[in-house]
């Protein structure tokens, strides 16, 4: 049996639920679905989690290595929590500390030739799974969502900066 989601437990709520809310709450389902099966699976295949897939996946993006501080801004999460999960990487070989370049108190984090190598095995498997998970929808379908999740992205920025936010 599917867990209850916001969005089925508001299924009956009473007229004149704001449309807005209701749209908010199908993104964050849909959202959440996936997020979940994609941790079950990098877990099941990999024995892995999403942090620590999605640092190596900003790592992958920059060849030449990020700072920690670098890594938090980008996964938005604690430097502690960065220190943590690089501090594991880098006990398995799948990452090198490098004093930075530009600052000597800085030290840079990259992947290392076998980190390469399992992210390019994660990172495979990871766009088979989402494109499983989303091929119930036609090419039409995918590119329609593409453009209107766009335009939402938009009005939300939009709405930040006139909220002062």
């Amino acid at each position: 049996m599917m867990p209850l989601d916001a969005e089925t437990a508001l299924a009956d709520t009473p007229p004149g639920h704001k449309d807005e809310l209701r749209l908010w709450l199908r993104l964050l389902t849909c959202t959440n679905l996936i997020e979940a099966e994609i941790r079950r699976r990098l877990r099941a295949e990999f024995d892995t989690t999403l942090p620590r897939f999605d640092l190596l996946a900003q790592l992958e993006r920059h060849p030449a290595g990020l700072t920690l501080g670098e890594i938090s801004r980008r996964m938005m999460v604690s430097n502690g929590n960065v220190t943590g999960l690089a501090a594991r990487l880098e006990e398995e070989g799948l990452v090198e500390r490098r004093v930075s370049t530009t600052d000597r108190r800085a030290q840079s984090l990259r992947l290392t030739p076998r980190g390469r190598r399992e992210f390019a095995r994660q990172s495979a498997a990871h766009e088979g799974w989402v494109a499983e998970l989303l091929a119930g929808l036609s090419d039409s379908e995918r590119e329609a969502l593409h453009r209107l999740l766009g335009r939402t992205k938009a009005s939300v920025r939009a709405g930040l900066q006139e909220g002062g936010t």
